[in-house]
């Protein structure tokens, strides 16, 4: 250190010998992002910077569907952990963590432009918040010479805020759990198979921790034999898991339709629709299907109104011999005299309605309700936002078939709820043998959206062991067995057809059905062990002496100032 200006000027380091692992030798600074690190130059102006940090929290958008590079994702954040890891100050690394997580929201929601225009930019500095603590985290642990000891925390606790942010953004009010990183992994067997252990959360700890690895390789040489350690370690529980893990057991199959009308819009598009899923329903007669599933919103509220549509359907039942799952965007009454808008799955069979309904639970902010509506209802004027707040339902419901279809139980989900794991996961836990989701995305027919949201059935599945259906209005439409793997030929955004998928039962629990979300609680131990040991570190740091006389210098002395 030297005295400069009349301020005491410390290099990062010298903080780091007091217990972080860190180096106290000359030349340490550089690593850790003085001014000789590869954190000078361009990097080291504050919009350059900004730039590169906003490109870098945008890259692991690659890893979603539609472009699907899954493999990417085990080394997207790698250029954010090194831009973080040269932050020469707490605050730096703070606004290093913000800002990379506004380019991460930007980049997975981008699709919600046309809807929410400028506002994305906006909402997404507001998310991007959540990662400013992260990224203080992750300077802490990964800047300067990071010891061995250091390295195994990093690739612990690093994952461990990343999950946590993962957990407080999956809050319904603000948005859900999409794009969670683990979710990117939907294509890769061993992860899914990791999902049935841990679910999404276990998937995500796994690829923060290959990709803190990873930066630890690229940037810290005293780290390097212990990263390449931790990476092996979580090659070889991936595999361990691959190796042990219970996997579902065979209960024979059932037999799914999934009708998708492929009406987005125009003059009479409702009526269309209803038209267009009838003529499509039709043809199913004698192929012997269990179920027939339209997606969501499939009728609308002024056909739901009249008794012809009741009729329509019961018709349609006693043809193809099976019950329709419908859903009803409507004005009705629940079973609690409540009345309003419900977004309801709908179980029709030869008689007409049979009773089972189950009303959306989780809405879509500002898609069907606009929070604090009497603070915030001029979004209605700039975007498309709901004009009238949807209900909610009050409980989650499983619905049983006839015992002409084996006395199946079914699990209905309404639109963005199989984002949430712990939906589907009290379904199957309430005895549905197998999902349906209901889904509409045609509002972001053009976008990545459709894509993403279907890959959300192979985690659903893969979580629960159990067979999952995702049948939409306009694309993608898709189905999956209890392993997550994909069934049958997925219907595009391009389709207006039925697809009728023979699906895999499955019996039997998974590790992840069993024991919930074990690995958001182990995070939070990890976070609070570092906490703790922070905590132990400053109890025992000395505590300043009282300050010594004033030093004498060539020039003067304390009685006798020098000029």
């Amino acid at each position: 250190m030297r005295i400069q200006g009349g301020r005491l000027q410390v290099g990062r380091n010298a903080a780091d010998t007091s217990g972080s692992g860190g180096s106290g030798t000359p030349g340490a600074g550089s690593a850790a992002g003085g001014r000789d690190s590869t954190g000078a130059g361009r990097l080291a102006s504050p919009w350059p910077r900004a730039a590169a940090l906003l490109l870098a929290g945008a890259l692991p958008a690659l890893a979603f569907p539609a472009p699907g590079l899954w493999w990417f994702a085990y080394g997207a954040l790698v250029p954010w952990l090194l831009l973080i890891r040269t932050a020469r100050t707490p605050r730096r690394a703070v606004l290093d963590g913000w800002i990379g997580g506004i380019g991460f929201v930007i980049a997975v929601h981008h699709w919600l432009m046309p809807s929410l225009h400028v506002f994305i930019v906006l909402l997404a500095a507001l998310l991007g918040l959540l990662w400013a603590p992260w990224g203080l985290l992750a300077s802490r642990l990964l800047g300067g010479s990071p010891s061995a000891r250091r390295a195994v925390a990093a690739v612990v606790v690093v994952p461990s805020g990343w999950l946590l942010i993962e957990l407080i953004r999956s809050w319904e009010g603000l948005g859900g759990p999409w794009g969670l990183l683990g979710a990117s992994q939907w294509e890769f067997s061993p992860a899914l198979r990791v999902a049935s252990v841990g679910g999404v959360w276990l998937v995500s700890l796994s690829v923060l921790a290959v990709n803190t690895g990873v930066a630890l390789l690229v940037a810290a040489p005293p780290a390097r034999t212990a990263a390449g350690v931790l990476l092996l370690v979580c090659a070889l529980s991936v595999t361990a898991m691959w190796a042990w893990a219970p996997r579902p057991e065979s209960a024979g199959t059932v037999r799914i339709a999934v009708v998708q009308p492929g009406i987005v819009e125009g003059p009479r598009s409702v009526a269309r629709r209803l038209d267009r899923g009838e003529e499509l329903t039709r043809p199913l007669a004698g192929r012997g299907v269990d179920l027939v599933v339209w997606g969501e919103s499939s009728i609308g509220a002024q056909a739901w109104e009249r008794p012809e549509t009741a009729r329509r359907l019961a018709e349609l039942s006693r043809l193809v011999g099976a019950d329709l799952l419908v859903n009803v965007d409507a004005r009705q009454t629940d079973g609690s005299g409540r009345s309003g808008i419900f977004k309801s799955a709908v179980l029709v069979g030869p008689d007409g309605p049979t009773g089972d309904r189950y009303d959306k639970m989780r809405l879509v902010p500002f898609g069907e309700y606009v929070p604090a509506r009497s603070l915030l209802g001029w979004a209605t004027s700039v975007g498309k936002a709901a004009g009238e707040d949807r209900l909610r339902g009050e409980r989650q419901v499983v619905m049983a078939l006839p015992d002409g279809a084996s006395g199946l139980r079914i699990g209905p989900l309404v639109c963005f709820e199989t984002a949430f794991p712990d939906m589907s996961r009290r379904l199957v836990r309430d005895g549905a043998q197998v999902l349906v989701a209901q889904s509409a995305t045609s509002t972001f027919q053009d976008s990545w959206a459709p894509a993403q949201h279907a890959s959300l059935g192979a985690l659903r599945a893969a979580e629960n062991g159990r067979p999952m259906v995702h049948a939409t209005l306009t694309g993608i439409s898709a189905a999956y067995g209890p392993r997550g793997e994909r069934v049958g030929r997925p219907l595009g955004t391009d389709a207006s057809a039925a697809e009728v998928f023979d699906l895999p039962l499955a019996r039997g629990e998974t590790l992840y059905g069993r024991f919930g979300d074990w690995p958001v609680y182990g995070a939070f131990a990890a976070l609070a062990a570092l906490c703790a040991v922070e905590g132990l570190r400053a109890l025992r740091r000395p505590a300043p002496g009282p300050p010594g006389p004033p030093a004498r210098t060539a020039h003067g002395s304390p009685g006798r100032p020098g000029r």
